[in-house]
């Protein structure tokens, strides 16, 4: 009768979970053409921005000449050096001048990362695939965990996938690999704050999926919004002269947002209808 009784533990339930939702998401042709465009992406930037560079267009109308200034080096593509309170990236926002290489850079991804969720929760519910896990085995918690977790991995090989597209690109457009104001440590531990920080972007966005349901474009729609204000965030936790306290400052983030926002997604789950 013990033996019974544990054999439907919460561990024993995640884990089956678990195995299912990778399965689903490695076998799905769509998270192979996202982790390849994100591999694709950086080197077309790199090269395009720096064929690019230096030319000189003139509005007719006003006569005004804007000038397309390029990547100086391959770096610039992964982050910006802090400077103190904000980076050099933040501070063209704020100013109203977005450059091109402020915008067309790795931090673009956790948009993207809404696409991945989106699609892969929102296939769930259409599918009826949801309703039938819950009926026949699943508690919801269970549902999300799984899909916070899942999510999170597939974003990560997103940014893995985008920083290698990078090193291949900046070979390729013959820009220089110097680094400065940064080592290689620091190189390291912003890619890693960066791996760790779509811990904070998923639970966000599976919030979002576990509302809108089978309605992607509604979920997609709230997931970009939401996403919007801690946009610039971003190049703050993740500076190219990142250190460990920068890393740890992610993985408390998403700590916080996984355990929050995830009680959040099974109450959403609780409390509505599964079509």
């Amino acid at each position: 009768m013990e033996k019974k009784l544990e054999s439907n533990t919460f561990g024993k339930r995640l884990g089956s979970m678990l195995k299912v939702d990778f399965r689903r998401m490695f076998t799905m042709p769509l998270v192979y053409i996202i982790v390849g465009v994100c591999l694709v992406m950086p080197v077309v930037i790199l090269v395009m921005t720096t064929m690019m560079d230096g030319t000189v267009s003139v509005d007719p109308q006003t006569g005004a000449e804007t000038v397309v200034e390029g990547f100086d080096n391959v770096w610039q593509i992964i982050g910006s050096v802090s400077t103190g309170a904000s980076t050099s990236a933040d501070a063209s926002a704020m100013g109203g001048g977005m450059s091109l290489t402020s915008m067309c850079n790795i931090n673009m991804l956790y948009f993207a990362i809404a696409v991945l969720v989106c699609i892969f929760v929102a296939d769930d519910f259409r599918s009826g695939y949801a309703k039938n896990l819950f009926t026949v085995r699943a508690k919801k918690s269970d549902y999300v965990i799984s899909k916070t977790l899942v999510c999170s991995a597939g974003a990560a090989l997103m940014i893995l996938a985008f920083f290698i597209g990078s090193l291949l690109g900046g070979a390729i457009a013959g820009l220089p690999f110097t680094m400065e104001g940064f080592g290689v440590a620091e190189l390291v531990a912003c890619v890693l704050a960066k791996t760790v920080l779509v811990t904070v972007f998923v639970p966000i966005y599976l919030v979002m999926s576990v509302v809108a349901k089978q309605r992607l474009w509604l979920s997609l729609i709230l997931s970009f919004m939401v996403g919007m204000f801690l946009f610039m965030m971003i190049p703050m936790l993740t500076p190219l002269n990142a250190t460990a306290m920068h890393v740890l400052l992610c993985v408390a983030g998403g700590a916080l947002f996984g355990a929050g926002l995830g009680a959040v997604s099974n109450l959403v789950l609780n409390k509505t209808s599964l079509v």
